[in-house]
């Protein structure tokens, strides 16, 4: 994975556009306790360019993702104790329908109760979108029946090395060898982060160079994931929504997010890099990426 491969994929911003020209994102996120994932998420993605974000989320903690970030809409959900119900993915699903939703992104901090669970295998099963699943979602298509049913396609799944293994069912020795398996298992692009994240599709596979310590932190995975989903409404946009269009989406998010975590650590240390301070270098890292 280099600049070169990279640089063309960056999306053109035509002088004479609006906000429906670079997607329509909606994330489904959050719990009591974990709405900064939401956030996190709804943030990164607006900072890779999406024209409009929108949260999805339990409605007892609608207020306080408002609140946190105000240039993304939010989409109250039915939920009990602070998580959304299994009921909830039908509202939300009607809602991404209602809205021409481009792409979904689902997971970030939407915990492990039974119903937020169920929520998150109803909603991928229930819509013909393509898609980003992450953290609580990996989770819960570990803990579910197999095969998987996903409608959501073409999919971009980002697990950590531990949601790997519990999406495999066994430890993961060799990561190439795991990313690839990944990407038959999902039928999709399997994004296996960790040093050297790997990113995947088929017979193809990327080897990121970019990212350090710095990344070592509760939150950095929903940035990465809110990334995905950025690029991934615009370059689907413009390129149609393909399997191809998901490799290359995946493949700029993460080299991006780890170039922030770079220069981040550069001016901050490896040790003082907030999850949260990581898009505010992203700017430098297109930047750079475009020399």
């Amino acid at each position: 994975m280099n600049k070169a491969l990279l640089k063309p994929l960056l999306p053109r911003r035509a002088a004479a556009s609006h906000k429906g020209d670079y997607g329509r994102v909606l994330i489904a996120a959050g719990s009591r306790g974990m709405t900064g994932a939401a956030v996190l998420a709804a943030r990164a993605a607006l900072k890779a360019g999406a024209g409009l974000v929108t949260v999805a989320c339990p409605e007892s903690e609608r207020a306080i993702i408002a609140r946190s970030v105000p240039e993304a809409m939010t989409c109250g959900a039915p939920c009990a104790g602070g998580s959304f119900t299994a009921g909830a993915a039908a509202a939300v699903a009607a809602f991404a329908r209602r809205k021409n939703i481009d792409v979904l992104l689902v997971g970030p901090g939407l915990g492990d109760r039974p119903g937020a669970r169920a929520f998150a295998l109803k909603l991928l099963a229930a819509l013909d979108l393509p898609a980003v699943a992450d953290a609580d979602a990996l989770n819960a298509l570990a803990a579910g029946p197999r095969p998987f049913k996903l409608k959501c396609s073409p999919a971009i799944f980002t697990p950590h090395p531990g949601e790997a293994a519990r999406l495999l069912g066994k430890k993961i020795t060799d990561r190439p060898a795991a990313a690839a398996e990944l990407s038959r298992l999902t039928g999709g692009v399997a994004v296996l982060k960790g040093a050297g994240t790997l990113v995947c599709l088929g017979d193809t596979i990327l080897k990121n160079g970019t990212g350090g310590p710095a990344l070592a932190k509760g939150g950095s995975g929903d940035v990465l994931a809110g990334l995905c989903a950025g690029f991934y409404a615009q370059l689907g946009l413009a390129r149609g929504f393909k399997p191809s269009t998901a490799l290359e989406s995946a493949a700029l998010a993460v080299h991006l997010h780890g170039l922030c975590g770079d220069l981040a650590a550069a001016e901050l240390t490896e040790r003082c890099v907030l999850a949260g301070e990581l898009t505010d270098f992203l700017p430098a890292a297109i930047r750079s990426l475009q020399k």
